[in-house]
């Protein structure tokens, strides 16, 4: 009998238990949504990057092609790590580089340059083709560059963008370098607005580009092309 009443009070004690950590469960939980729900309403909504691009204006209709036999191939532009990550980068000091956390870049900015530079040199008329470097050896010219800075500055007083790119034209069949070049420009952002800095990058880069191509030599463009300056010797 008193092993029958022990056996009875312990399974008392079970179920008694079980409720028990039941209740502790279901309040954990009950109070873990309602602390969700508090700190989803005081934090508002979520926050999404914001995605920008670099727009330059299209470069006019080529020339009709005079005298012109070289052809060209560009090589991928080239940058700093950070310029390759994605954020827009800026400069409290000039040992310090930040990204913007929510501001980003919505293309590939050595993709874009390497773009540009084909459309303005196609546009210039001193070269019979222009196109991306592919590996093979139908050009008598490889062209390739770095795209040395594109960010904001907020050092000096008030609030800058820095564009820097340097070029260089190798002759494919000598490995002669017969061209090269290097431009920096800094432009000013009237108010600090990342869609600002943003227009005045596009503004400067512009600039940049222009002044990197405007001094190309026109001897190689006119003149003979490579493979028949070799059969002439």
């Amino acid at each position: 009998m008193r092993s029958n009443e022990r056996a009875g009070v312990h399974a008392c004690f079970g179920a008694r238990r079980r409720r028990m950590n039941m209740k502790r469960i279901l309040t954990t939980v009950v109070l873990s949504m309602a602390a969700l729900v508090i700190l989803v309403s005081c934090g508002g909504k979520v926050r999404y990057p914001s995605y920008y691009t670099l727009n330059l204006p299209a470069p006019p209709d080529p020339p009709a092609a005079e005298n012109t036999h070289a052809r060209v191939a560009i090589r991928e532009f080239r940058a700093p790590a950070y310029l390759r990550q994605g954020a827009i980068a800026y400069k409290p000091s000039p040992e310090q580089i930040g990204f913007y956390a929510y501001h980003r870049w919505a293309i590939n900015p050595c993709e874009f340059v390497t773009n540009s530079v084909i459309e303005r040199l196609r546009a210039s008329g001193h070269f019979a083709r222009v196109k991306p470097y592919d590996g093979r050896p139908d050009v008598e010219y490889v062209l390739s560059g770095r795209l040395e800075k594109l960010e904001e500055i907020d050092y000096e007083g008030g609030v800058k963008v820095e564009v820097a790119i340097s070029a260089q034209m190798t002759n494919l069949a000598t490995g002669a370098t017969v061209w090269t070049n290097a431009v920096s420009e800094v432009g000013n952002v009237n108010q600090h607005d990342v869609s600002e800095v943003v227009s005045e990058m596009n503004r400067t880069m512009e600039r940049v580009i222009n002044e990197l191509l405007s001094p190309m030599p026109t001897d190689m463009a006119t003149g003979p092309t490579a493979a028949a300056r070799l059969d002439s010797r």
